[in-house]
């Protein structure tokens, strides 16, 4: 047993460290910590002039330190030099934390998260698909081409010799509009001052990549190819800008239509990315065999859809409610009730 003396001395050893200790972490770190992330400017202003003199005083004995670490990571070869690298991630978060901040605005948070999503989307995604395709036939006359156009006009259509896989150009609609004003009722729509040639892009490239070749081209309509050389869509200049514009477009055009808080209409080509965002999914099961909803459904119910078909994913119940040459056209998607 301790002299009692000798016991007070130890108790009063610990209680003292005990209290320096708090002390130095209060007043050296976190006190001075916080006022300096509540107040930066006013501090940093205040402290400049005493830090500035420190630096140079203490500026000798921080080289010779600092010479002796230099050599001693020399003599272990390890490298003093630290590489700075930033990925997407490391941006992704910084946009996230600034938006949580409220330094970037709603709409500018969703235009840059659909910039880097072209990385990502292929140009399947956002193409018009081939059954969606008005062309014209080589063959067309006047009456043939002005119904075309009275149905669909678009500012281009293709010129084909007998279907959509034997392309030969394509032709601007004002170029085709005024030739029939001036008067030439019979132009053949294979002539050279009416026939453009188009530029053709394989189905795997990005949309990245797809405006970079716009901007090298000077295009802004192009026919996309798969392996087999079959015309699977065709994409413009606009598809690719609506990407990033998203929220901008018609509602015409949108492909996601909320109906209440707890249901949603969406279009059986929405890509799977716009579908993940309105319903806030993190991910779709084996999403690198499927590009669109519609082929989501298809894979999870693993045959020909129909009519009332559905799955239950996540949180939600998708359900078929339109079909079209075995395509789905519209799916209702639900919140699932809660089971009791």
């Amino acid at each position: 047993i301790l002299p009692t003396s000798t016991a007070r001395h130890t108790r009063a050893s610990w209680l003292s460290f005990t209290v320096v200790t708090v002390a130095f972490i209060l007043v050296a770190d976190l006190i001075p910590k916080r006022l300096a992330m509540t107040n930066p400017e006013q501090v940093a202003l205040r402290t400049v002039r005493i830090m500035t003199f420190c630096i140079f005083i203490f500026k000798p004995l921080v080289w010779l330190f600092d010479s002796i670490a230099n050599c001693v990571f020399r003599l272990f070869k390890i490298s003093t030099i630290r590489e700075e690298s930033m990925t997407s991630e490391d941006i992704a978060a910084v946009v996230n934390a600034g938006a949580q901040a409220g330094v970037l605005k709603a709409q500018e948070h969703y235009l840059i998260e659909n910039i880097f999503d072209m990385q990502s989307r292929t140009v399947t995604s956002t193409m018009t698909t081939r059954e969606n395709i008005a062309f014209l036939d080589r063959t067309f006359d006047r009456l043939a081409v002005l119904d075309t156009l009275a149905k669909d006009s678009h500012s281009k259509l293709l010129i084909c010799d007998g279907g959509l896989d034997k392309i030969l150009g394509y032709v601007e609609s004002h170029t085709l509009l005024t030739l029939y004003l001036q008067g030439e009722d019979n132009v053949s729509l294979t002539d050279h001052r009416v026939l453009n040639k188009p530029l053709f892009i394989p189905d795997t490239l990005s949309l990245y990549e797809v405006l970079e070749l716009f901007k090298s081209t000077g295009e802004d309509f192009a026919v996309i190819v798969n392996e087999y050389a079959l015309v699977v869509g065709i994409v413009t200049l606009n598809d690719v800008m609506s990407i990033v514009m998203g929220e901008l477009v018609s509602n015409e055009e949108e492909q996601i239509i909320r109906r209440d808080e707890d249901s949603w209409l969406i279009d059986g080509i929405t890509p799977l990315e716009d579908v993940m965002r309105a319903l806030d999914i993190e991910s779709f099961p084996s999403s690198e065999n499927y590009e669109t909803i519609g082929g989501f459904m298809m894979y999870m119910l693993r045959k020909i859809p129909k009519k009332t078909d559905f799955v239950l994913y996540d949180k939600y119940k998708f359900e078929i409610i339109d079909t079209e040459n075995f395509k789905i056209d519209q799916l209702m998607v639900s919140l699932r009730k809660k089971e009791i």
